[in-house]
């Protein structure tokens, strides 16, 4: 019996990923993008273990050990049987420059290794199609095998022997052997120097863009991983930043919470972009703004969607594919999100903040210009009109609206960087426009946001229609809505830490919503905590906060959505990119700086 768990080591190259779990099977990875039919779906297939993989196995097999090469996403597993013989798997998706362009293949490479002793192994991959529903049918020549999934076949060119993979026979590995499951075309050229040349470019690739990073003095490794990771989740093709690599790992056992993530929240990608930004990942942030410049004039001045395909797509309907029984067999496995019919006012926020750094940043390729100014004001001009409007808020309630503070915060947010940006191009007209309309949202926030609570002072509400608090509340200094220092920021912050705080963690609300009463921490949560706590000082209590957050992350250094605050199991889905922000946050505030180096 095999249970499936969220100990899992991504690989990917920007256009396809895989999630290999701790015995080196790949569990999950779909084609020909991350949103598309998982050929590896072993991950949400309950206790099946021989479908929907790819895996090796070592004859009386003792022990795996991993680790991914330094600073890169290239995974090398290790097992080692009972007689002392010994295997490496190097596992890596292919990225690197050629012919004046980036080769990103939709491809899976896989290199074995002898290491020690005479170790005798052998292969199952297992592809499916229609989401677990059927197998894919296979045909083969002398060096390949051809699966038949859709939208299009894949090919396996090897040189090990096909006749035993195709059996799952095991063999004697005696040398190094080569698998590249890609596109079915031919391989061409020598396959063994190929996939080593493939190997090695891939590795330099990484290593230099790692290279790059403006990263703090203390916890760079966990960092670095987070932020390769966040990189793994972009759709290079587009730019479009997805909110994780999975579908339908529920957020707390038996909770039905099962989301399907692999698509762009604009909420979600602005986070990751101002995370990476910080770390001087510019190539992230400006293939992003390109996607958003896209929305933007597709929506022509209109409603703009929380969520989006990785390609543009604003159809996302939601679907249960029943041919998988679910993670830990807990379904429904869904594809598709009904969330982008959501109204969600923060989004305008969340467009123009990231947007607004192209009017300023003198390092990015292409500089906003005038014509993205007057595309911008239309995004404002929403913000404007929706600021005390009710919608779903950011948690996405699919039963109620609210007219929540934080979407009106977000609202502010855009007015007022419309007008930073207005400054700066010395259109005193506009500046003035929109600093006025800055000002009203302001006001209004403070007047209906603001629950008086008798002797106890009082504190923000999470709408402008409730008392009740959440999370998102202690955002309001890191969108410079407050200062740390105000005190109806400090009042909220005692109020949200009475409330929500369970232990080392946070509850996002802790009031019932569509499925009941939240079960697990959300782990974003507990960084804005930790975020929260720096800002007032409380240094000491923040730094032991984090080092107990980075205690629950995976052996590959990765967090997923949410955590169970009383057994610290990970749940939902993974990698979260909003979780993997918050270490890379909390690490630049909390970190030693790099002047006491000695």
């Amino acid at each position: 019996m095999h249970t499936p768990n969220l100990e899992l080591w991504p690989i990917g190259n920007c256009q396809v990923s895989a999630l290999i779990d701790s015995e080196g099977t790949f569990a999950w990875g779909c084609v020909p993008r991350v949103d598309g039919d998982p050929v590896f779906c072993s991950l949400l297939n309950g206790d099946a273990r021989d479908q929907g993989v790819w895996r090796f196995e070592i004859e009386g097999q003792v022990s795996a050990t991993q680790h991914y090469r330094r600073n890169t996403p290239i995974l090398v597993t290790r097992l080692e049987a009972e007689d002392g013989s010994a295997v490496e798997i190097h596992d890596f998706c292919p990225r690197f420059e050629r012919s004046g362009r980036m080769y990103r293949p939709v491809a899976f490479t896989r290199i074995l290794r002898p290491v020690a002793g005479t170790p005798r192994l052998r292969m199952n991959l297992s592809p499916m199609k229609n989401y677990g529903g059927t197998r894919a049918e296979t045909t083969n020549g002398t060096n390949h095998i051809r699966y038949l999934v859709e939208p299009q076949a894949l090919r396996l060119s090897t040189d090990a022997p096909v006749g035993y993979l195709l059996e799952s026979r095991a063999f004697r590995l005696e040398h190094d052997m080569h698998f590249f499951l890609g596109p079915d075309e031919p391989f061409v050229g020598n396959l063994r120097s190929e996939v080593r040349q493939m190997e090695a470019l891939t590795e330099r690739y990484w290593t230099h863009w790692t290279r790059g990073l403006h990263i703090p003095l203390e916890w760079q490794e966990e960092v670095i991983r987070c932020a390769i990771a966040l990189k793994l989740c972009q759709h290079e093709e587009t730019g479009a930043i997805v909110a994780a690599l999975t579908t339908s790992v529920p957020e707390a056992p038996n909770s039905e919470r099962n989301w399907d993530y692999r698509f762009c929240w604009i909420r979600d990608s602005y986070y990751t972009v101002q995370a990476l930004n910080r770390l001087g990942a510019l190539d992230v942030l400006e293939k992003y703004l390109a996607y958003l410049r896209n929305i933007i004039d597709g929506a022509k001045g209109g409603h703009i969607q929380p969520l989006y395909s990785v390609m543009g797509q604003s159809e996302l309907n939601e679907g249960h594919e029943t041919a998988l029984a679910g993670y830990r067999g807990m379904g429904p496995v869904r594809s598709g999100n009904a969330a982008f019919k959501q109204v969600q006012h923060d989004c305008y926020g969340q467009i123009v903040l990231p947007t607004v750094q192209g009017f300023f940043d003198r390092r990015l390729l292409r500089m906003a210009d005038e014509r993205d100014f007057e595309s911008l004001e239309q995004v404002g001009e929403m913000a404007w009109a929706m600021h005390d409007q009710p919608d779903a808020g950011l948690w996405e309630f699919r039963t109620r609206r609210e007219v929540h503070t934080y979407s009106a915060v977000m609202c502010w947010a855009a007015c007022d960087r419309l007008a930073n940006v207005a400054e700066r191009l010395k259109r005193h007209d506009r500046y003035e426009h929109w600093q006025q309309r800055a000002d009203a949202i302001r006001a209004r926030i403070e007047s209906d946001a603001w629950v008086e609570n008798g002797e106890e002072g009082g504190h923000y509400g999470a709408s402008f229609e409730s008392d009740y608090l959440d999370a998102s509340l202690l955002q309001m200094v890191e969108l410079r809505f407050l200062s740390p220092d105000n005190e109806r920021f400090l009042a909220t912050f005692a109020a949200v830490e009475r409330d929500l705080r369970r232990g080392d963690h946070m509850l996002r609300y802790a009031a019932e919503d569509d499925f009941g009463a939240p079960e697990t921490a959300f782990n974003v949560c507990t960084f804005w905590l930790i975020e929260a706590l720096h800002l007032v000082g409380r240094d000491a209590e923040a730094r032991v906060l984090f080092e107990t957050m980075l205690s629950h992350t995976t052996r590959s250094g990765l967090l997923s959505e949410d955590l169970d605050y009383e057994t610290g199991e990970l749940w939902g889905n993974f990698p979260q990119t909003y979780s993997l922000v918050g270490v890379i946050n909390c690490a630049g505030l909390l970190s030693k700086p790099w002047s006491e180096v000695r």
